[in-house]
């Protein structure tokens, strides 16, 4: 399909900024998709090139968080290659059966988790004893949210930062950094599987690929500058946006 200049500025501009708050806190789909189906795209030819150009802003992030020594690339090998395994097996499960009734699943856990964090106001702060160890964490959260990821996908980065933070016991700020370099690995995969299935619109995603780049960028070097609180607000901010979205599809459907 053929798109006007206009419609282009403004797929560039929701890439953007979907990319600038998703190197923060996650949940950049929430303005990138959106834009993608109001210029007329169709959703499944939307949904894999917002993953496409996703993948840009994923890497941008997790790249200049490695660069300024936020990652521990020998830490999170291990979650690397689980969250890879993950990723496949829930792409081509989707492939396979219907993903709907997560629809009613992830609002919950969601909401749990947003209540879990507003009632501990320190979480994140400073680095905490973990309560399990690194290698049984990569594993179990590498296969289960890599999979999650390729299957269904929205409120992804929030779960891996939460659980990040909350079992692993990192700082917030590491706890972001490591999750852009998961979810950039999930990302890819399920990216593959769109690829092959010849779903995606390579001017768009192109075009939008720019805009996540920068934004991206933008983005994650803000997060190294500010304090835990203010990357904190913005966890809080995208998760009870992706909840209401979610809870707005169920209504709307």
């Amino acid at each position: 399909m053929e798109l006007e200049l206009w419609q282009f500025a403004v797929l560039f501009a929701a890439a953007f900024f979907g990319g600038f708050i998703d190197s923060i806190a996650g949940g950049g789909g929430l303005i990138s998709l959106p834009a993608l189906l109001a210029v007329g795209i169709p959703p499944h030819v939307a949904i894999a090139t917002n993953r496409f150009q996703g993948s840009f802003g994923s890497f941008t992030a997790a790249l200049n968080f490695i660069r300024k020594g936020y990652v521990d690339v020998a830490e999170i090998l291990r979650g690397v290659v689980f969250t890879f395994i993950g990723g496949l097996v829930g792409a081509y499960v989707l492939l396979l059966i219907d993903a709907k009734f997560l629809n009613y699943l992830i609002p919950i856990l969601l909401l749990a988790l947003f209540f879990y964090m507003i009632f501990s106001p320190n979480l994140g702060e400073a680095p905490a004893k973990p309560k399990m160890s690194k290698k049984s964490f990569y594993a179990i959260f590498g296969l289960v949210l890599g999979f999650y990821d390729g299957f269904f996908g929205p409120g992804t980065g929030s779960f891996w930062t939460f659980a990040l933070v909350g079992i692993l016991g990192l700082y917030m700020k590491k706890a972001v950094a490591h999750t852009k370099v998961l979810n950039f690995t999930s990302n890819i995969v399920s990216l593959g599987v769109f690829i092959i299935g010849g779903q995606i619109l390579w001017l768009v995603g192109a075009v939008m690929a720019v805009g996540q780049i920068a934004g991206s960028f933008a983005g994650s070097s803000l997060v190294m500058r500010c304090d835990v609180k203010f990357v904190r607000k913005m966890l809080l901010f995208v998760v009870a946006a992706t909840i209401l979205k979610l809870l707005y599809g169920l209504i709307a459907n």
